[in-house]
């Protein structure tokens, strides 16, 4: 097939038409005379590719212009290979929106040798008994994988997280949330890690928790590892609670510098020692926050005329709440009401964060919709959230 579309190039004509949709390979005639003639230099979108992406292997338009720009082909053979490389991935189990995805952020991956590259990585997840459909996640959510060492990286990370996990399904269900398992030498951090927490007394379920939704914390080193646990012991959490595995996760994400600027943050807005250590006790999460969500907030409840920050230094998981999405909204309801004589008192602060969606509506906005219901705020939150108007 592609010796004919050679010799159709060769021996271009105007009676031939510019693209062959009819083909078993469709693209334009016109761009291979332009590359054989190397008219062009400047960086472009390759018309062979473009046509290879979008007619045979079904690309849409704007992914198949994207990886286009970024490739270029030296001979007719990388057009051969490209092909090649796509319909591989396809007989993996790849489906066309995962190749748009991986080709849009990798495109030089298909330039990569398959034998050398590709193909090994692909056979070794096939080898360790991870589907076809797991295998194609993977790689998609991170093509970065195609690019590491096999032997250096790859197999040492998978069998490791085999062994800790038990089970090739649970360690897809890992590689699918991040990849970031195989981008260090776990057996150098991750292991030690795990194995220092459980020595700790930390129950295992908490450290599952912590591989699943916060996987780059356990790939710290394990001297900063020891550093988090010594930290969390001297705010007095005591190992055996829920809270001890989730000030770990928040001291892991944080430089000491940005520690230090986060305790004077919450120093500023009024929280004494005593209360900043009281909060990390109960609600280590509160300490993600940032600096500035906590003065809008604070802005917007001394503005309300109703509550103070003292109510958010006495409950300070009402920090984790958005400001956008719960307290504006509620506070501008209230405020209507109140000035409408509607209702006499507004509720306790514990009342106005902790409230669901659907008891706040069903007190503060179904009965009076006629008089809250022109506030564009309350239109497209209170309304607009799950139909609680209706």
């Amino acid at each position: 097939m592609f010796l004919q579309i050679r010799n159709n190039a060769v021996h271009f004509s105007k009676n031939y038409s510019l693209r062959t949709r009819n083909s078993h390979f469709p693209f334009p005639l016109l761009s291979l005379v332009q590359f054989y003639s190397k008219s062009r230099v400047e960086k472009q979108r390759s018309p062979a590719i473009f046509e290879l992406l979008l007619h045979k292997h079904n690309f849409c338009p704007e992914a198949a212009s994207q990886v286009a720009t970024c490739l270029t082909l030296t001979r007719l053979k990388t057009l051969e290979k490209f092909d090649s490389t796509l319909s591989f991935f396809k007989e993996s189990g790849f489906s066309n929106s995962q190749l748009e995805k991986m080709l849009k952020y990798r495109p030089t991956l298909l330039s990569a040798n398959p034998d050398k590259v590709i193909k090994p990585k692909i056979k070794l997840f096939q080898d360790l008994n991870f589907s076809a459909q797991d295998i194609a996640e993977i790689i998609t959510n991170d093509p970065d994988i195609m690019y590491r060492s096999l032997n250096n990286r790859v197999v040492p990370s998978l069998l490791v997280l085999k062994e800790l996990l038990g089970s090739s399904l649970e360690v897809a269900k890992v590689l699918k949330i991040s990849g970031w398992f195989l981008k260090s030498d776990i057996g150098k951090t991750m292991a030690p890690n795990i194995e220092f927490l459980k020595n700790c007394g930390i129950a295992v379920e908490q450290i599952s928790w912590l591989m699943y939704t916060y996987p780059r914390c356990l790939l710290c080193k394990p001297k900063s590892m020891i550093k988090f646990v010594g930290r969390v012991d001297e705010m007095g959490i005591n190992r055996s609670s829920k809270m001890f595995i989730h000030a770990i996760r928040v001291l892991s994400s944080m430089t000491d510098e940005t520690w230090e600027q986060k305790l004077k943050a919450f120093k500023n807005l009024g929280f004494s020692d005593e209360d900043i250590v009281e909060t990390f006790r109960k609600a280590p999460q509160v300490f993600s926050v940032s600096e500035e969500k906590m003065k809008k907030l604070k802005e917007i409840l001394i503005a309300s005329g109703k509550y103070d920050f003292s109510c958010v230094i006495s409950h300070p998981t009402s920090l984790i709440c958005s400001v956008e999405n719960k307290y504006k909204p509620r506070l501008q309801v209230l405020g209507v009401l109140e000035s409408r004589n509607l209702i006499k008192e507004w509720p306790s602060f514990p009342g106005l964060y902790k409230m669901p969606d659907e008891s706040f509506v069903k007190k503060y906005v179904r009965p009076y919709l006629r008089e809250v219901g022109d506030l564009h705020k309350v239109e497209s939150w209170f309304c607009g959230k799950n139909g609680l108007c209706r």
